[in-house]
């Protein structure tokens, strides 16, 4: 028999007060999964080709429309009414509550635009944008973590999480959940490892990319079936929203992704090889001999 006691508890404010300044543990987690997420990027990026410079132009228009869009679809999934009345919460993504497919939507749609603006190969774009989820997602979980914001069904499992401060967003205290984030956090880890298998392999431009807008989705279908229904509720035939968001991105946008990859390919394949710059230099004049 496994008693309430061996759960674990974590009391952690998820505000802190610095002087007059409230500092939000979920806003932390997302500053450092952008940094990290950056210093894998940008080198990335760089290796294929894509100045550092225009790398850091894309991903910060790519962060600020990522989070523009993440928090309006949670706010459309949470009740667009209250929204509607507190207008100064829509755009609060630093309290937490972020749904996870607007940002890749609006991410995404921001490569594309981007890529085409700067010249830039959009298929190594969408590969270093890629690897910066993989690598922030696990991060900006912590936060989750802490806030008490993605949980599951109630669990007297060790590793379930108890939440003991009043400021805590679990729907009750001192209650053990199962700890989906932690296990979000964990499976986009597994898909790093295979996405770095990847590029070690030395797949093909866009492949990487492609890969983690399959497996995502996948991981996401899995998930909220452990989701607790009071914060996610059921929409039709015994499913999630977010599922039915994982099951349309898997019908339709990840075949749309997979075209435009082939007929990238295909007219790249098609395009007259650029002629060799060193067969068009003759190389140094030889110098005459002295008298």
């Amino acid at each position: 028999m496994i008693f309430p006691l061996a759960i674990i508890r974590i009391g952690i404010d998820p505000v802190v007060q610095l002087g007059p300044l409230p500092i939000h543990w979920y806003g932390v987690a997302y500053a450092v999964a952008f940094l990290v997420g950056l210093r894998v990027a940008v080198p990335y990026a760089q290796r294929h080709g894509v100045p550092p410079t225009v790398t850091g132009r894309i991903a910060f228009w790519a962060i600020v429309m990522g989070l523009i869009g993440g928090r309006l679809f949670y706010d459309l999934q949470s009740g667009a009414l209250f929204y509607v009345t507190h207008p100064q919460d829509i755009l609060a993504f630093w309290q937490g509550g972020m749904a996870f497919f607007g940002a890749i939507f609006l991410a995404v749609g921001t490569l594309i635009f981007m890529s085409w603006r700067t010249k830039s190969n959009f298929w190594v774009i969408l590969d270093a944008g890629a690897l910066f989820g993989a690598v922030g997602q696990p991060i900006g979980r912590i936060g989750n973590l802490i806030n008490g914001d993605i949980l599951g069904y109630r669990s007297t499992l060790p590793w379930a999480t108890a939440y003991t401060n009043p400021h805590s967003y679990a729907p009750h205290l001192n209650v053990g959940y199962q700890p989906v984030a932690a296990y979000e956090a964990l499976i986009v880890l597994v898909m790093l490892g295979i996405l770095v298998a990847l590029r070690r392999r030395q797949v093909p431009d866009g492949i990487v990319g492609i890969v983690y807008l399959i497996l995502y989705p996948i991981s996401q279908f899995g998930l909220f079936f452990l989701r607790n229904p009071v914060n996610v509720p059921y929409i039709a035939l015994g499913l999630k929203q977010t599922q039915w968001t994982s099951i349309g991105v898997l019908v339709l946008g990840v075949p749309l992704v997979v075209g435009a990859w082939i007929i990238t390919r295909r007219r790249a394949a098609a395009r007259p090889p650029a002629p060799d710059d060193a067969a068009q230099d003759p190389g140094p004049v030889p110098e005459s001999p002295s008298a």
